[in-house]
């Protein structure tokens, strides 16, 4: 009796931890993460009856049906996966008066820097409205008979990625017309650190607006709680501000986007090392524009020339006028290399050492550095551990800043 009873609780004990690692395996890596976007009866509510205006662009997509192997699936049976939020909502009789656009257009198909013009959908025929060109901030005018706002665009938590700097003037015009602004969070797939310089105000642009650290650790959501709560705004307005929350999600969880976010991030490789490689936008080093390498290789011909690696930039879709195009760059293929979990500089300091022109960096570089010290250590022959160093005092206080906004582990 006492050896049945002591293995019904062996048993009991077996099937009872055995159970307890699955329930484990599925709140964990098996629970899949759900954007603000796909949980539509989160929002739904808050639009109806209303007169919206969209932010939206590529990635602004709702999953309506399970991906499996996504990589083996047909450029049909992909775009089959995902609606767009627009499409979806006029579908719900959501009454949709305007979209506006950031860099890259509602579509993503125009150029890093390339003016996005006015225009009306094909396929709604919504008014679309850049909000990148001269009109980076939408106007009375824009805005005249708007209820509320939607914002929905997929961000990859580097500064000088600029549709943050969207979401701060979307924010502004909304609380100077006091229209209510919801943000639909998305994933950060940089959201599992942080590191950089902090931006100077003396050196605030578009691709760098706030004093935060190159990579921020913040979901957009997140980020735009950040950006009403430090008075950012002009004038120290706030807008009133809804963030619908993801679900599943913290600062380290893996993410994979569904859709590039821009031209020139065509996946999860080149979104991981853009911060690192971005630096070079403001070099004579080429980052792989006018390549299928994108963010994933560098070079110049101005580097070794006895460097194993070499590709030449063409134009092509997202780079119609490449660095050094048709020219052979000399550098290095990092498609291989593992995930990053800070800001590489050894490339970028490697690179200047190599280069054979005086003219190794250009004015743009301080606006992604967000500082002159940078540059100036470089320059200098400061060591990396040095220029590290340098960035500490600054990361610790803006990481208090950050905690008040957290919205995820």
């Amino acid at each position: 009796m006492i050896l049945t009873a002591r293995k019904s609780t062996y048993l009991f004990l077996a099937f009872f931890l055995t159970f307890c690692l699955s329930s484990c395996a599925q709140d964990g890596v098996q629970k899949n993460i759900l954007t603000a976007a796909d949980q539509t009866n989160l929002y739904l509510k808050k639009l109806q009856g209303k007169r919206i205006a969209v932010v939206a662009n590529q990635t602004s997509v709702i999953q309506r049906k399970e991906k499996g192997d996504f990589d083996k699936l047909s450029l049909t049976e992909k775009s089959s996966i995902y609606i767009h939020l627009v499409d979806s909502l006029l579908s719900l009789n959501i009454d949709i008066k305007k979209v506006f656009a950031p860099e890259h257009g509602f579509r993503g198909k125009a150029d890093a820097g390339e003016v996005v013009k006015n225009g009306v959908d094909t396929k709604t025929n919504l008014p679309i409205i850049s909000l990148y060109g001269k009109n980076k901030k939408p106007n009375k005018e824009q805005l005249k008979g708007i209820d509320l706002i939607v914002f929905d665009i997929q961000d990859v938590g580097a500064r000088f990625y600029t549709y943050i700097s969207t979401l701060h003037y979307v924010m502004e015009a909304a609380a100077e017309s006091r229209i209510p602004v919801i943000v639909l969070d998305r994933p950060n797939p940089n959201g599992h650190y942080i590191d950089g310089p902090i931006l100077e105000k003396e050196h605030k642009s578009f691709v760098g607006m706030h004093p935060v650290p190159a990579v921020y650790g913040m979901t957009i959501g997140e980020y735009a709680k950040m950006i009403n709560g430090e008075k950012w705004l002009k004038n120290g307005v706030k807008a009133k501000l809804s963030v619908i929350p993801l679900k599943n999600y913290t600062h380290q969880s893996e993410y994979s986007l569904p859709i590039k976010p821009s031209p020139n991030l065509p996946n999860d490789v080149s979104i991981n090392l853009y911060p690192s490689l971005c630096f070079f936008e403001g070099t004579n080093v080429s980052a792989g524009r006018g390549t299928n390498m994108q963010f994933q290789i560098y070079g110049s011909p101005f580097l070794n020339h006895k460097s194993k690696f070499s590709y030449t930039p063409v134009p092509n879709d997202g780079a119609k006028y490449p660095k050094h195009a048709h020219m052979i760059c000399y550098g290095e293929d990092l498609r291989n290399h593992t995930k990053l979990n800070t800001i590489n500089l050894d490339w970028l300091i490697k690179s200047y050492k190599q280069n054979s022109t005086k003219n190794f960096f250009n004015a743009f570089f301080t606006k992604l550095a967000g500082t002159k010290k940078l540059q100036k250590q470089i320059e200098e022959k400061v060591s990396l551990k040095e220029i590290k160093a340098s960035w500490k005092e600054g990361l610790e206080k803006f990481q208090k800043v950050r905690k008040q906004y957290l919205i995820y582990n």
